[in-house]
């Protein structure tokens, strides 16, 4: 087991989650936080299944920030 990083955002209408570091499109939503992280779960462990440890990206993301900027 490897230990993914996960962004889980709040929007009016729920949560959405995804993961750092693997390609590919993996994408987790819920009504709660919880729900969103259980969800983001069990789309990356079938991402794993469906194509292989390959998912991972060859450098490990060691640190994960998220900034605000004003454009």
């Amino acid at each position: 087991m490897q230990p993914i990083k996960i962004i889980i955002e709040k929007h009016l209408d729920g949560y959405v989650a995804y993961p750092v570091g693997i390609k590919g499109i993996v994408v987790g939503e819920g009504d709660t936080y919880e729900e969103a992280l259980a969800d983001v779960k069990s789309a990356i462990q079938f991402h794993i299944e469906t194509f292989g440890r390959e998912v991972f990206e060859a450098n490990e993301i060691s640190e994960t920030f998220v900034a605000e900027v004003v454009v």
